[in-house]
């Protein structure tokens, strides 16, 4: 059974602090249990395949080292405090995954990844503030947050090459979080965690969010990669200056520009695509062997069921012209209005069940995810 908070009411959340202010809920998951140990941690920080830092404080200043780590390297650490972050933990360890089901009122778009730290005595990041919304679960240990004034890009830092971190900051709330609380921090909020006592584990469901200079730099790519559409002026009119640039040409030139970048029904889609890309898109989860429509249906017939990767991520779009067009790790397929309600319900669920009998086009859409590592066949719990 999934996951789900306790004294959290979700339409008042979303109109009174998503976005607008930060929320500590108390006792958040009763039942608590932490799904990752530190070593296992510090072992993932290991691995070349995870993005990981580690953060070292001495007395008021920090030093930003980036993995992968050796392992003698933390026995080095010796009563500094420090801080070991690790990204997209979710991706690796199905437990830590299902931290984020509870979240899922927001899109699934909009969802990064679940970071765990850990941190010594007095370790912590130092004042900073994110351009994204981030749900902070405490999972093991004791940590006091500190929250400040929301914060934009004239906010001074202090001098650092690596970190940002807030050259002033003072607090207006403070809460001390106990395992299976939770705290919400908007975007733009300055905030500082500093962990109470050694074994200090945090569990960040981190959010995405575009800006607009992103948007218009990677959708220009988009669009300059595409057939291309040249100027002509077949009826050119004789001018009696020729350094002109005559109104004529500039409204057909604009137009041009204009067509392509208001073209709505193709920014959805291209959008899609890209939100849908994975966070590390060179890994690599595809199986062993390739399957077939044959395999698949013998798969199902056997009760197998369809489990989606962690690392993977889905959404969908419904097109003017009708249908589903469903996004999955940056692949495109276009579902009829038959099989619409098995492209959302595959974007709404971890695992699903499929029959063997499932129309052609449905099969062959399973048949591309598991081969392109998005989904697994798994047998029932």
């Amino acid at each position: 059974m999934p996951m789900q908070l306790q004294n959290f009411d979700i339409d008042l959340f979303l109109r009174e602090h998503w976005q607008k202010k930060p929320l500590l809920i108390r006792n958040a998951l009763p039942d608590w249990q932490n799904p990752l140990n530190p070593e296992d941690l510090a072992g993932l920080a290991c691995e070349e395949e995870v993005e990981s830092r580690l953060i070292v404080r001495k007395d008021e200043s920090w030093k930003l080292e980036h993995g992968p780590f050796a392992e003698k390297r933390f026995a080095k650490l010796g009563k500094k405090p420090w801080t070991l972050l690790v990204q997209a933990v979710d991706h690796f360890v199905p437990e830590v995954a299902a931290l984020i089901a509870p979240f899922r009122f927001v899109p699934n778009w909009r969802i990064d990844d679940v970071m765990v730290s850990y941190a010594s005595d007095q370790g912590g990041v130092g004042p900073h503030f994110d351009q994204y919304d981030v749900f902070l679960v405490q999972g093991l240990g004791r940590r006091r947050w500190q929250i400040g004034a929301r914060c934009d890009a004239y906010t001074p830092l202090m001098p650092h090459d690596d970190i940002r971190l807030l050259a002033n900051f003072e607090a207006s709330d403070e809460w001390v979080l106990e395992p299976g609380d939770i705290l919400y921090v908007p975007p733009g909020f300055a905030h500082d965690g500093v962990a109470l006592g050694d074994d200090c584990m945090t569990y960040s469901i981190g959010f995405r969010a575009p800006s607009r200079n992103e948007l218009i730099e990677d959708y220009s790519e988009h669009l300059a990669s595409a057939a291309d559409e040249r100027y002509g002026d077949p009826a050119l009119p004789r001018q009696d200056n020729p350094g002109e640039i005559s109104p004529a040409a500039i409204a057909q030139l604009h137009e041009m520009m204009s067509k392509a970048l208001l073209d709505r029904d193709g920014f959805a889609r291209w959008f899609g695509q890209n939100s849908s890309t994975r966070k590390y898109p060179d890994v690599d989860w595809r199986p062993d062997e390739p399957i077939d429509t044959g395999q698949l249906q013998a798969s199902l017939a056997q009760g197998l069921i369809l489990s989606r990767n962690p690392a993977s991520r889905f959404s969908f779009i419904r097109p003017q012209r009708g249908g589903v067009t469903l996004f999955v790790d940056g692949e495109i397929f276009d579902c009829g209005h038959d099989d619409s309600a098995f492209a959302e319900q595959l974007c709404a669920q971890e695992t699903m069940m499929v029959t063997a009998e499932a129309s052609p086009a449905a099969l062959a859409i399973i048949v591309a995810l598991v081969n392109q590592g998005s989904v697994t066949l798994e047998p029932q719990d």
